[in-house]
């Protein structure tokens, strides 16, 4: 017992010059998602934000696959010692869990939750000639023809078709979701008017959206978006309660020092209040969030638990 105290005495001032020293080496980002995709673009700006702020040395590291479930390992396995930190997002910290056989990580247990970064609404969109003047006249379609309205998504899982599945449920109608390969796929059977919506991330319609190709009928958001300020909410459009989006935020390994938790959750939040981080999430209709760690949490938690019942309840799987 003496020994262990005396060992645990000497280690303290060690960690404590640590800490005080953090951080003494680059300090690697995963980023669990590829190259240039949103994920990757908003980790390199809250990166490059921070290490403005601070002078940290920050590599943003690519680890894809597995819907994001690669590069969140590798943050889950590494040593808690604040120089592996990963972005997380709504499909590895809440979707996956319930999607996925088996997972090499516990989203609820093996992080240390840092702040939220950004959420992003998805716009319900339909091409310009389909009979749909907003989602009102959607659920009396297929009221009138149940199981025949058509929903294109980039694949089973993914947060469009999730918050599809869930449109469906609040309205109490059934919808017939097609999974495409890409985002470029389901906009040209939607012009083509071989799907009839889609639950689409805003870079990939909002161009369309300017030309009035297509028509936004929604956002899945719980308040309106900067990026489309005259698209009503789908709790506007009458389906009260709505808010289904995509969202990212920082982890590290669980056991990272407090110290460098609440380092880092100063240094996001503040980063998130730049101009420039500001102008970025705009351009790519995200909206800045961050929070404490304690609120992120509950956050991850309460996600976990929505998208985990939409999956066994619609009985999605893997494709």
């Amino acid at each position: 017992m003496k020994r262990r105290f005396l060992l645990a005495a000497l280690a303290a001032p060690t960690l404590a010059r640590a800490q005080a020293g953090y951080p003494d080496r680059p300090i690697r980002l995963v980023v669990p998602f590829p190259p240039a995709g949103g994920t990757d673009v908003i980790s390199r700006e809250v990166a490059g934000r921070i290490a403005a702020q601070t002078g940290w040395n920050i590599v943003a590291e690519n680890r894809p696959g597995a819907g994001g479930n690669i590069g969140l390992d590798v943050v889950a396995k590494a040593a808690p010692d604040g120089y592996t930190i990963g972005m997380g997002q709504a499909s590895n910290l809440a979707i996956n869990p319930a999607l996925y056989p088996s997972m090499p990580f516990n989203p609820l247990t093996d992080f240390a939750f840092i702040s939220t970064v950004a959420r992003q609404a998805l716009v319900v969109v339909t091409a310009r000639n389909a009979p749909f003047a907003d989602m009102a006249a959607v659920r009396a379609a297929a009221r009138a023809r149940p199981g025949q309205i058509t929903a294109g998504h980039t694949g089973n899982g993914t947060v469009g078709h999730l918050a599809g599945e869930l449109f469906a449920r609040v309205a109490g109608m059934e919808i017939l979701q097609v999974p495409f390969r890409g985002a470029g796929l389901v906009t040209t059977d939607l012009l083509a008017r071989r799907v009839d919506l889609f639950f689409a991330n805003p870079l990939a319609v909002r161009g369309l959206m300017e030309t009035g190709e297509l028509r936004g009928l929604a956002v899945t958001s719980a308040t309106r978006t900067r990026a489309f300020p005259n698209v009503p909410t789908l709790a506007e459009a009458g389906f009260a309660g709505f808010d289904a989006v995509n969202w990212t935020g920082l982890v590290a390994p669980r056991g990272t020092p407090e110290a460098v938790i609440n380092a880092w959750n100063e240094q996001t939040r503040r980063a998130l209040q730049t101009p420039e981080m500001l102008a970025r999430l705009a351009s790519d209709g995200s909206e800045p969030l961050g929070s404490t760690p304690a609120e992120f949490r509950a956050h991850v938690e309460a996600e976990h638990h929505k998208w985990g019942r939409i999956v066994r309840e619609a009985r999605i799987e893997l494709s």
